[in-house]
C-alpha cells in the first residue's frame, strides 16, 4: 500500500494516498512511528496487559479493564463491523504494525523500562482488534458511571458516620453539595460557533478545546489525511483511525463537548456465592451471575487472579463491599440479618456492552462529509460518550446537535446508584436525542446546563464556562480568525467570586490579614499568570481545604471506598472539597463555622505571602505512564508559567490543596475557518511527536502555555515531503 508523508514545520504529518485504505495504512503507519510509546501502551492497556509490561503500577488499570471486560467488548465489536469499515480497521492495523517493525530502535520508555525492570519489555504485532481498543481507552471512564460511584459513596459514608448532622441530610442534597461541577478527572471542553452574520468573511468560524488529564505524550494527534475520496486535516486519537471528534473537510468542519449524559447505569448488586457459583439478586428473585477468572501477568511479580463476573445488568466494577442493608433471598428489604456470605457490588450498564457497537461505522462517512448535515448525519450512529456537536459549512449552515445514546431516567435517578432487585430499576431503552437545530448567531457548549429541556441529557454540571464564552463573544460585532485566541486564553473564575462572598465580611483581623482581604475584594478575578492576586487566592483556598477536610462532618466522608486505586482521583476527599468551597462554608447545619474558618485562613495567607504570582507556581504536572514505576525517569517538558485554574475558559486544572500544578486542562485547540480553511489555527500542549528526542516532543509547549495556536499548512508545495516510507504488505 503505497503513500507520502509530508511535514510542515512543526513535525505534523500530512499523508496522501491513491485510495482510502493506502491512505488508512499510512495513517497507522506514521502514527506508530510519531507515537511509538503512545500507541503500544494504549494496546497494552486495551488488552489489559499493563502490568504485564510495567509492574505493579498497570495492576490498578488491567483490574478495571478486566472487570469492566473491555477487550472482550473491543473484539465483539470488532467482530460485528461492516466488511467495509472491518477493512479499513484492518488497513490501519496493517500500517501500525508495519511502522512498528521498521523502528531502528525502541522507545526511550521501554529502554527505561528494561534498565530499572530488567529483561526485555515484551511486545508482539497488534491483534485486529486493537484500534477498536484503543477507542475505548480514550473513552472508558469518560463516562458518568465514576462520579455516581463517587455519589453512592458520599450516601453510604454519611449513613454509616455516626454523624448526627450527616445522618439528617437529605442523599440528594449531599450529593448535589459536593458535586456541583460536570468536571471530574477526565470530563470536560469548550467549543463555540459563530455564523457568518458575525464574522469577517461572512462564512461560519468553529473553535474550542477538549478538556482531559493532560498526558504525556498528548492524546490528540495533528494530521491531515488526504486521497481521491477526501482530504480533512483535524485531530486524531494516536491508535485510532480517522478523526472522530475534531475535523475540517474543506467544506464542512465539526467539533465537540462532553454532553455530560447519563449515557451508563449503574446498578447495585446483592451478590451471593454458593457450591454452584455466584448469584445476584435481580427484580425477580434470585439470578444465575455469569463469571470466569482472568490471570493478570505482572513484571517482576505475582500473577494476579481477577474474578470477573456480570450479571444481568452488566459488569461487575466494585465488589467486596458489607451489605448496607438485610435482605432476604427475594432481595426483599427485611430486619433480619443479612445471609451468611453476602456482599454488596456495583454493575455498570453500557450501550456499547450491550449492542457491541462502539460507534465506528461513524468514522468514515465523517470523513466524507462536505456539508454541516452530513457530518449530523454521519453521528447518528454514534453511542458513548454523548456529545455536543457544533458542525457548520461553507455555504453558511451551522448546527447544534447531540450524538450518542442516553438512558431514560428522571434527573433524580441519574444521580445515584439504581437497586437491581428493584422492578422500577429494570434497564430501559436508550433514548433518541433531538434533531440537529440550526444556529443563525453564536452557539457555545461547555459542559453546561442546556437550556433545551430535550437535551438535558444528564444531572451534574459545570457552572461558568459556557456563561463566560458567550459574554466574550458578546464583546465583538465581528469576529476574525486571529480574534479568537482572546477567548482561548480567558482567565477569569467566577468561582472565586463566590469563595470571595465569604470573605467580604470578616472583620476582627490583624493589619495584614485585613490588608490581604482587602486586596483579594479588589481583585478582577483572572487567574492570570502574572497575578500576585490570583496566587493569594490560591494560597487561601489551600489553607481553607486543609482545614476543612479536617471538619468531623467532612472527614467522615473520607472513608475507604471499594472501587479499587484506578478510581481514586473521583474519591479524592481534598479534590471535592476544593471544588465545593464556598458551599462548603455556608453549611452550618453541618456544625462548620464558615466565618471562623474564613477568619483563620485570612490569618494563616498573611503570614504565609510572599508576593510571588500565580505563574510562579502553576506549571503544568502531566500524567506519564513511567511515573508508576519506581526509579523510572520520567520524560519532562518545561515548566512554563500558566494562566487558568479548573473551570476557567484557559482550563489548566488544579487540586486545592494538594497541588498547584496542571494536571488537566485543554489537550488541544483549534479554530475552524469555513472561508478559507489555510486560515484555519490548531495546537497541542506538546508537540506532534510522543518521543522526547526529537525536536517536535515540546516544541509547540511554549504556544499551548500562552493559550496560542499555531497555523494549519493546507498548501502541499509548503509541507517537506519525507523520503519514500516503502511499501507495506
Amino acid at each position: 500500500m503505497a503513500f507520502e508523508v509530508f511535514r510542515d514545520d512543526w513535525g505534523v504529518p500530512h499523508v496522501r494516498a491513491s485510495d482510502e485504505h493506502s491512505l488508512a495504512y499510512g495513517q497507522g503507519w506514521v502514527t506508530a512511528r510519531d507515537r511509538t510509546w503512545q500507541v503500544q501502551a494504549d494496546r497494552w492497556r486495551a488488552e489489559g496487559r499493563l502490568a504485564e509490561h510495567l509492574g505493579d503500577g498497570g495492576i490498578a488499570w488491567d483490574v478495571v479493564a478486566h472487570r469492566l471486560r473491555l477487550p472482550d467488548l473491543a473484539q465483539r465489536a470488532y467482530a460485528a463491523l461492516g466488511d467495509d469499515d472491518r477493512a479499513w480497521v484492518d488497513a490501519y492495523t496493517a500500517g501500525v504494525n508495519a511502522g512498528l517493525a521498521s523502528s531502528s530502535s525502541p522507545p526511550v520508555e521501554v529502554d527505561e523500562l528494561d534498565r530499572v525492570l530488567g529483561g526485555t519489555t515484551p511486545d508482539d504485532p497488534w491483534p485486529a482488534w486493537a484500534p477498536l481498543g484503543v477507542f475505548l481507552v480514550n473513552h472508558a471512564l469518560f463516562s458518568t458511571f465514576p462520579r455516581v460511584l463517587w455519589h453512592d459513596h458520599l450516601v453510604r459514608a454519611a449513613r454509616y458516620s455516626g454523624h448526627p448532622g450527616l445522618a439528617d441530610v437529605d442523599p440528594l442534597d449531599l450529593v448535589r453539595l459536593f458535586d456541583p461541577a460536570a468536571d471530574g478527572p477526565t470530563s470536560g471542553s469548550n467549543a463555540w460557533a459563530l455564523h457568518g452574520s458575525r464574522t469577517a468573511t461572512g462564512v461560519p468560524l468553529l473553535a474550542g478545546d477538549p478538556h482531559r488529564v493532560l498526558e504525556l505524550p498528548g492524546p490528540y494527534q495533528q494530521i491531515r489525511l488526504a486521497c481521491p475520496e477526501y482530504d480533512v486535516l483535524g485531530l486524531a486519537f494516536p491508535g485510532v483511525p480517522g478523526l472522530p471528534h475534531f475535523g475540517h473537510t474543506g467544506t464542512a468542519a465539526w467539533g465537540i463537548t462532553n454532553a455530560a449524559a447519563h449515557a451508563a447505569e449503574l446498578y447495585r448488586e446483592l451478590l451471593l456465592r454458593d457450591d454452584d457459583g455466584w448469584q445476584a439478586f435481580g427484580p425477580h428473585g434470585v439470578e444465575p451471575v455469569t463469571s470466569h477468572t482472568v490471570h493478570v501477568r505482572v513484571r517482576g511479580g505475582e500473577p494476579l487472579t481477577v474474578d470477573v463476573l456480570e450479571t444481568a445488568r452488566g459488569p461487575v466494577v466494585v465488589r467486596g463491599m458489607p451489605p448496607g442493608r438485610p435482605v432476604d433471598q427475594d432481595g426483599v428489604v427485611t430486619g433480619a440479618l443479612p445471609r451468611a456470605g453476602l456482599e454488596e457490588a456495583r454493575s455498570v450498564r453500557l450501550q456499547a456492552q450491550v449492542d457491541a457497537d462502539l460507534g465506528f461505522a461513524c468514522l468514515r462517512p465523517l470523513l466524507r462529509a462536505r456539508t454541516a448535515h452530513d457530518v449530523a448525519a454521519a453521528l447518528t450512529g454514534w453511542v458513548d460518550p454523548v456529545n455536543r456537536v457544533l458542525a457548520a459549512d461553507s455555504t453558511g449552515t451551522v448546527l447544534t446537535f447531540d450524538a450518542g445514546r442516553v438512558a431514560d431516567r428522571a434527573p433524580d435517578d441519574r444521580l445515584l446508584s439504581l437497586r437491581a432487585w428493584d422492578p422500577t430499576h429494570a434497564p430501559r431503552p436508550w433514548r433518541a436525542l433531538a434533531a440537529p437545530g440550526e444556529v443563525t448567531d453564536v452557539a457555545v457548549d461547555a459542559n453546561e446546563r442546556p437550556a433545551a429541556a430535550d437535551r438535558d441529557h444528564g444531572s451534574v454540571y459545570a457552572p461558568d464556562r459556557a456563561a463566560r464564552i458567550v459574554d466574550l463573544l458578546a464583546g465583538r460585532a465581528v469576529w476574525h480568525v486571529g480574534d479568537l485566541g482572546d477567548v482561548h486564553g480567558d482567565t477569569h473564575w467566577a468561582g472565586a467570586g463566590r469563595l470571595l462572598w465569604h470573605v467580604a465580611g470578616i472583620d476582627g483581623l490583624s493589619p495584614a490579614a485585613a490588608a490581604v482581604r482587602d486586596v483579594l475584594l479588589a481583585w478582577d478575578l483572572h487567574m492570570a499568570a502574572e497575578s500576585p492576586q490570583a496566587a493569594l487566592l490560591a494560597d487561601l483556598r489551600a489553607v481553607l481545604v486543609a482545614r476543612l477536610v479536617d471538619e468531623p462532618a467532612v472527614s467522615a466522608l473520607g472513608a475507604s471506598h471499594f472501587a479499587g486505586p484506578a478510581f481514586d482521583a473521583w474519591f479524592s476527599l481534598r479534590g471535592r472539597v476544593g471544588a465545593a468551597l464556598p458551599a462548603l462554608l455556608g453549611r452550618a447545619d453541618l456544625g462548620i463555622d464558615g466565618p471562623a474558618h474564613v477568619r483563620a485562613a485570612l490569618e494563616e495567607v498573611a503570614a504565609l505571602a510572599d508576593g510571588g504570582t500565580w505563574g510562579a507556581r502553576h506549571t503544568v504536572l502531566p500524567a506519564h505512564l513511567l511515573a508508576d514505576v519506581p526509579g523510572a525517569a520520567v520524560p519532562v517538558v518545561p515548566a512554563l508559567p500558566l494562566g487558568g485554574d479548573q473551570d476557567t475558559v484557559r482550563c489548566t486544572g488544579t487540586v486545592p490543596g494538594v497541588t498547584d500544578g496542571a494536571f488537566r486542562g485543554s489537550v488541544a485547540r483549534w479554530v475552524w475557518d469555513l472561508q478559507d480553511r489555510s486560515r484555519s489555527r490548531w495546537g497541542v500542549p506538546f508537540g506532534s511527536s510522543g518521543d522526547p528526542r526529537s525536536p517536535h516532543f515540546a516544541d509547540q509547549h511554549p504556544t499551548w502555555a500562552v493559550a496560542g495556536t499555531v497555523e494549519v499548512v493546507t498548501d502541499w508545495a509548503r509541507l517537506t515531503p519525507e523520503p519514500p516510507a516503502g511499501e507495506g504488505e
